[in-house]
């Protein structure tokens, strides 16, 4: 193992003002992808996430919903981390920043750095503030008077609070951001972000008054009347889950020494991520993440999802019914790397019929059933001829299609490639048609037997290698294609791997 292989990916984590809904699982989807196939790869990798506990929503919602706060936290929270087992994720850790012991020591100790480098200073402030958002809003930011984001009027807030000298950081986050040091992909959130800096940066706030959380949150060090404002202390996690703070040789395994940080993310919380984020690691004097991967947003009918509204749709339910790999291949293969895309039930059922059990599903069902028939289950040592060629020239040349779509942090891509083996793979059946070559070899051709061979060796290489690269994507499904592939010159028996559900 070297250092230079090292691979750190992380979420965002959630607020828990209520259940997941279907974005959150898109995003955990998107992280463990990127996790499996690197780690498929042989490198070494680190994959975080976990929830945002500190919250002022959080406060709210379990005021509204007359709970106490940490029973309403904790309830909200195990529901995040449930969704490991049915959505078959591999994250390494889950933090979570209300409880987590590393978390609070990496938060005071970042603070302390900043304020060390003379990027603190209090003040009074009035403004319009977003409670979904958690964050204030100018006048020119607002669309109607109200927060673009939650289409609701913000809150008119005027408090006492630290701010943060961003101001001081405009010139080295545009070279940051325009020299590539730190990717934001695609290349419209980059833009974005760039046109957010190059019109200069005001200060933040990045306190709140105590009182007002209800002393819920991380006390200010050295100000208890003061809790540190949520978007610090929830950016945190990134370092503080891995130790900082504490020491831990974690934080240098995978944030010093990695070769690839990289923070996976929603459109809506670029800034934070790309500006603010980057500027305080600047000021504390630590390494900048090396990516910021974005999504659009899930709607349903046209209008986001949302954990409070009727757009929410239950990522455990939709598994329950309909199974991980369809819910998996939903999320990989239908949502668009640029622009919102639109869920619906019949979308999923469509595409995992489509896609797995008449696609990929049908064709390791016929070459099992193939060789199985023709050379009693051993997989023929044939050398690939005629149309055969092209299937080979498809799936050895897989890997590195993935590999690249990945870099790109396009999904869409990396299962087409897939899917151009798999169609490729179809096709070489009904053009040789190995029953026909059968047939035509029982009856004394002394040319068919080998083609035969090539044909169901080739097949059988194409399924393999297509079982072997879908793991990062459905990794269920590819164990059950594995388990009847098998390795050497053997296969399985064939049964349906992705029965149709419609």
């Amino acid at each position: 193992m070297t250092t230079d292989d090292r691979f750190y990916v992380t979420t965002a984590i959630p607020y828990v003002n209520a259940a997941p809904h279907l974005g959150h699982a898109l995003e955990l989807v998107q992280a463990d992808v990127l996790a499996r196939h690197r780690r498929l790869r042989g490198q070494p990798v680190r994959f975080l996430t976990g929830t945002d506990d500190n919250a002022l929503k959080n406060v709210t919602a379990a005021r509204a919903a007359g709970v106490d706060v940490r029973s309403f936290v904790d309830r909200n929270a195990a529901r995040f981390a449930a969704l490991r087992d049915p959505l078959a994720l591999s994250f390494d850790d889950f933090v979570r920043t209300s409880v987590d012991v590393r978390h609070v020591a990496g938060v005071t100790r970042l603070w302390r750095e900043c304020a060390a480098a003379g990027d603190f200073y209090r003040r009074r402030y009035a403004g319009r503030y977003c409670v979904g958002c958690e964050q204030f809003y100018r006048e020119a930011e607002l669309v109607d008077g109200r927060c673009p984001e939650h289409l609701v009027a913000p809150e008119a807030v005027a408090e006492e609070n630290w701010f943060f000298r961003l101001s001081r950081y405009t010139d080295r986050l545009r070279d940051v951001l325009e020299t590539g040091q730190v990717r934001v992909e695609p290349a419209a959130r980059r833009n974005e972000v760039l046109a957010f800096v190059r019109a200069g940066l005001a200060d933040f706030s990045v306190s709140r008054p105590a009182a007002r959380a209800g002393g819920w949150g991380i006390p200010v060090p050295d100000d208890p009347d003061q809790v540190v404002y949520v978007w610090w202390d929830a950016l945190t996690n990134y370092v503080t889950a891995l130790g900082y703070g504490t020491d831990a040789p974690d934080y240098q395994r995978w944030w010093v020494d990695s070769a690839e940080r990289v923070h996976v993310v929603g459109k809506g919380i670029v800034r934070f991520h790309a500006v603010y984020w980057l500027a305080l690691l600047l000021s504390a004097g630590l390494p900048l993440p090396t990516a910021v991967f974005v999504h659009d947003y899930l709607t349903v009918d046209g209008a986001k999802l949302s954990k409070s509204a009727a757009t929410a749709v239950d990522p455990t339910e939709l598994v329950d019914r309909y199974g991980v790999d369809a819910v998996r291949w939903w999320l990989l293969r239908d949502v668009a790397r640029v622009g919102d895309t639109d869920f619906t039930v019949d979308r999923l059922v469509q595409r995992a019929d489509g896609d797995l059990a008449n696609g990929l599903g049908n064709l390791v069902n016929r070459t099992l059933t193939l060789v199985h028939r023709y050379r009693a289950g051993r997989v023929p040592g044939a050398t690939p001829t005629g149309a055969a060629t092209r299937l080979v020239e498809a799936y050895t040349g897989l890997a590195d299609r993935i590999d690249h779509a990945l870099r790109d942090v396009d999904f869409r891509a990396a299962t087409g490639a897939l899917w151009s083996v798999v169609d490729e793979g179809n096709r070489l059946v009904e053009a040789e048609r190995p029953w026909e070559l059968a047939r035509a070899e029982h009856a004394g051709d002394g040319t068919a037997g080998p083609r035969l061979d090539s044909v169901l060796a080739v097949l059988v290489g194409a399924c393999r290698a297509l079982a072997t690269e879908l793991a990062p994507f459905l990794p269920t499904g590819a164990a059950r294609l594995r388990d009847q592939l098998l390795s050497g010159d053997r296969v399985g028996q064939p049964h349906p791997a992705f029965p149709r559900l419609s």
